[in-house]
Order: structure tokens, then C-alpha cells, then sequence
């Protein structure tokens, strides 16, 4: 039996040259991968789920809310410190504005309005459209309208307080406000006289329409309203600047 034949010179010095380049190349793709994670793991061994992510995610804006609100702050002690006239003034107009911008606490009696989507069991039973058994964006746009139309002085949902420029949107099958996720069930609270809220909560065509589909047989959207004797609205501690679009200056 033949002995096995023997490298070439020119396969030997081959293998001396790549071995070096494949560790140079590891060692690379390590360095570029730890500077992506940004000290996360890639893998997502600590955040497996969706809801660890929106908790996450919701602590971040909190943390950054504050940090917005304590800046805010520290602008409005330092242009009180120049003494300015002009500064003065322009600070009298905007403690004038304040209160109906919703930067100001509100209490006082108040309705309670909550909705829900139906239990999943009863979703995955339906034969109809899935969407007539969880609740819109819409529908909780109408409950804070029709409390405003009543003469709310403060609305909030999920206890945040609503202003001119707050956004209701859906994803999926969350309600993002203020830019936070939220889960139902939703709870909306608008702080008025209560008589005049629940007579316009009950007569609005739109609500209407969404508690002809709480009587689905085997599970529907719930809807419950609830009149109480103190309530408190948070100040709106967010941020307040409006970004706009601006046209492109012409290249040519």
C-alpha cells in the first residue's frame, strides 16, 4: 500500500498566508459587531418579547419627558432672573395661556368612560369581521370629544392629559399617545360637570354606533361609564414643539 503523498511547498505557504488573514478577519468582524450591539445583545437574549420591548421603550420616553420637563424649567427660572421687561411681559402672556394649553393640573367631578376589546376566546370564535370586536382609535377620539363638546375642562386617557396637538393612533393592536404604547382596556376621564357628559356621551351618533356592537352574542367590545365625585387631570408635562415640513431650496 502506498504512503499517502506529501504537501507541495506551494500548498504549505498557502495555508501560512491564509491562516493569518482568516484571524485578522474574525477579529474584525467581532469589533464591528460589538460596536453595532452598542452593548446589546444581538441575539436578544434579554428581550424576548414584544411586551419587554414596549416597557423598554416606555421607560426611555419617561426618563427623557422628565429630563424635557426639568429643562423647561430651568429656562423659565433663568429668563425670570434677567428682569427684563419685555421678558416679563411675554411671561404674563403665557401664564395667561397656560391653564386652557393644559400645562396646569385640573380637579374636580368627573366621568369615567372605559372601553375594552372582546376576550380573545370570544374573537376567535366570531364569524364576522375581527375588527368589530376591538376598539378603534375613533372610537376613543369620540368619548374625548363628546366629553369636550360637553365642556370638559380636562380630559385624560390612561392618565395622561390630552392637548391641541395629541395624536391618537393605532399599531396593531395597541393605542400609541404622546407617543407611548398603551393596551386596552382604555380608560378616559373627563373632569366637568358630569350631568352634561354623560347626556352627550349617550346621544353621540358615533358612540352610538359602537355600542350597538357590545350586544354581539358569545363576546363583544365593552363599554362602561361611570360618574365620579373627584378626579384629578395631570399637567401635560411633554414636549411642546411642532415640527413642520419645509420646501427644498432649488438645486439648480
Amino acid at each position: 500500500m502506498s504512503s499517502p503523498p506529501h504537501s507541495s511547498p506551494g500548498r504549505r505557504r498557502v495555508w501560512r498566508v491564509a491562516t493569518p488573514v482568516v484571524v485578522l478577519l474574525s477579529g474584525a468582524l467581532f469589533a464591528v459587531s460589538a460596536e453595532q450591539s452598542d452593548g446589546i445583545d444581538l441575539r436578544g437574549g434579554r428581550l424576548t418579547d414584544l411586551a419587554s420591548v414596549v416597557r423598554a421603550e416606555r421607560d426611555e420616553a419617561g426618563d427623557l419627558t422628565a429630563e424635557a420637563a426639568d429643562l423647561n424649567a430651568q429656562v423659565e427660572a433663568l429668563s425670570a432672573e434677567l428682569g427684563d421687561r419685555s421678558v416679563t411681559r411675554v411671561q404674563d402672556e403665557i401664564a395667561t395661556l397656560v391653564d386652557p394649553a393644559g400645562l396646569t393640573e385640573k380637579s374636580g367631578p368627573a366621568v369615567q368612560v372605559t372601553l375594552d376589546d372582546a376576550p380573545e376566546e370570544s374573537r376567535l370564535a366570531y364569524d364576522g369581521n375581527p375588527n368589530d370586536l376591538v376598539v378603534h382609535q375613533q372610537d376613543i377620539q369620540a368619548v374625548a370629544n363628546a366629553m369636550w363638546n360637553a365642556g370638559a375642562v380636562a380630559v385624560t386617557i390612561q392618565g395622561q392629559r390630552l392637548i391641541s396637538t395629541t395624536g391618537i393612533k393605532c399599531e396593531g393592536n395597541q393605542v400609541t399617545l404622546h407617543g407611548l404604547p398603551y393596551s386596552p382596556p382604555y380608560v378616559i376621564v373627563g373632569i366637568g360637570d358630569p350631568a352634561a357628559m354623560e347626556a352627550e356621551l349617550t346621544t353621540d351618533p358615533i358612540l352610538a354606533i359602537y355600542r350597538d356592537y357590545t350586544y354581539i352574542p358569545g363576546g363583544s367590545v365593552s363599554w362602561d361609564m361611570t360618574a365620579l365625585d373627584s378626579a384629578v387631570a395631570p399637567a401635560y408635562t411633554g414636549l411642546l414643539d411642532l415640527t413642520y415640513a419645509t420646501p427644498m431650496s432649488d438645486a439648480g
